[in-house]
């Protein structure tokens, strides 16, 4: 309950802005949620990359892959 009270608190404090700041702000806040997704994926990849080189990385097309899962189910 008190998240939905504090996002309504600040929707209203956005709308409470003037019209270029609430552009500059949608435009800020979506450049840190690409650089944020950025920082995700590249930890991904690091991942990826030191499960291949334990040999701990499974490969292969999906079908194989989607084979895979389901056997350990």
């Amino acid at each position: 309950m008190a998240n939905s009270i504090a996002f309504q608190t600040a929707i209203e404090y956005v709308e409470s802005l003037g019209i270029e700041e609430q552009d500059l702000l949608i435009e800020l806040i979506q450049k840190r949620r690409i650089e944020n997704r950025r920082v995700e994926i590249a930890s991904n990849a690091k991942e990826v990359l030191t499960a291949l080189k334990a040999g701990t990385a499974k490969r292969g097309n999906l079908a194989q892959l989607k084979a895979d899962l389901l056997d350990e189910e």
